[in-house]
């Protein structure tokens, strides 16, 4: 089992004169210990005008900033919005974070899911998968040949070399965000890595599992030529901490997470408010005042606790044949110390137990081959968006439209 970290790059309000800059230096920070300590990924998205939730927008600077900061950890595009950027500029990003990486550039890919962020960028929620599928087809041949040419609905790219060519041969391991269980089958059938942004139980996990090795190894589908990535990831909010209940009060950013994903997620097309006409920290703690045991709830699910309880917890993962756990505690206002703090405990005292599995190497073999037939479990209990762990919030109808 692989370990990564996760980053939104989350700022609650209020804010502050320099709340940013300590938000990114600390962040880098983490990168640092995180690679000394022996994680295996560091993933960073790309979001764009969603305040307090992530202030992330230009995931390749801040990787190519770790990748000077860093000597061994993966450095993960956890994604690249095929939607909002231009085909060639994702292929010369890419290749210009592998070379600085030396090598170590993990390639994710998204749609976006938010008319907040694609109406800015000229996209729609109705067409966003045709112009992911298009921007895939476009962009794969600029890794590897000396030019390439694309005219399509939505690109039409004349004839040139997109310089420079990417480190790793053929390119960099690709892989696609996935926050249902639909689009893991997807990823799957297209041949990517499935980056599972879903909170599951180890049952969920299983079955995710199960569906997104059928579809990779029944019903591949590839919609270019590249290598596939077998591998299938998921985010689990994380905090470890010498006992269950300083774990769980060093972990309150985890239940915002999962607040801010609710609140708007019931809203048409997952829109958010207009700018500054909703404080999420205020709507939050207000929240928690009336859902106390749902907070103490939530607590409870991730890897949240003693590195004893994480254990048990990652011994049920990893019988569900999960080849990577993102852990995310890097949300709401968790602290910079505590973060740190978390990653070392965890490293030093969990990790080591599930790095090396040769198990499930020999179980992930046999699947690829074909020797090991899995069998076709029936998901219908596992579809849900946000998944049984997540916290119920009522309403995004409060939310002023923007």
């Amino acid at each position: 089992m692989k370990f990564g970290i996760f980053y939104e790059l989350q700022l609650p309000r209020p804010w502050e004169e320099g709340d940013e800059l300590r938000l990114y230096q600390n962040a880098l920070t983490q990168l640092e210990t995180a690679d000394r300590i022996g994680y295996d990924h560091a993933w960073v998205v790309e979001h764009h005008f969603l305040e307090e939730y992530s202030h992330s927008p230009s995931p390749e600077s801040f990787l190519a900033a770790a990748s000077q900061r860093t000597k061994k950890i993966r450095l993960g595009h956890g994604i690249f919005q095929l939607t909002t950027n231009h085909p060639a500029r994702v292929a010369e990003r890419v290749a210009v974070l592998d070379l600085l990486s030396n090598g170590r550039c993990e390639f994710g890919m998204g749609e976006s899911a938010s008319i907040t962020e694609l109406t800015p960028f000229g996209r729609d929620m109705e067409t966003k998968r045709e112009v992911f599928e298009e921007a895939v087809q476009a962009i794969f041949p600029m890794f590897t040949k000396v030019g390439t040419e694309h005219h399509g609905k939505y690109f039409d790219i004349p004839m040139r070399n997109v310089v420079p060519k990417p480190v790793q041969k053929p390119h960099p391991p690709l892989w696609m965000a996935c926050s249902q269980l639909q689009t893991i089958e997807r990823a799957g059938e297209n041949g990517f890595g499935a980056l599972g942004f879903q909170f599951v139980s180890a049952e969920a996990a299983h079955a995710w599992v199960h569906a997104y090795y059928n579809a990779i190894t029944k019903r591949l589908k590839k919609l270019a030529d590249y290598q596939i990535n077998p591998n299938m990831a998921l985010v689990s909010f994380f905090m470890c901490a010498k006992t269950d209940e300083e774990a769980r009060a060093r972990a309150d950013g985890a239940t915002f997470f999962q607040f801010a994903l609710r609140f708007y997620g019931a809203s048409t097309n997952r829109q958010r408010p207009a700018p500054g006409t909703v404080n999420m920290w205020d709507e939050y703690n207000k929240w928690k005042r009336e859902n106390p045991g749902a907070q103490e709830a939530a607590l409870r699910g991730g890897l949240i606790g003693s590195p004893e309880t994480i254990r048990k917890k990652l011994r049920r993962f990893r019988a569900s044949h999960i080849d990577q756990v993102i852990l995310l505690n890097q949300a709401g206002k968790n602290s910079h110390e505590h973060i740190c703090e978390s990653l070392e405990l965890f490293g030093k005292e969990v990790m080591p137990e599930f790095q090396h599995d040769p198990e499930h190497e020999a179980w992930k073999a046999g699947v690829m081959s074909g020797a090991i037939k899995l069998e076709e479990i029936d998901t219908d209990a596992f579809k849900d968006r946000y998944g049984k762990l997540a916290v119920n919030v009522a309403p995004a109808a409060k939310v002023a439209a923007g």
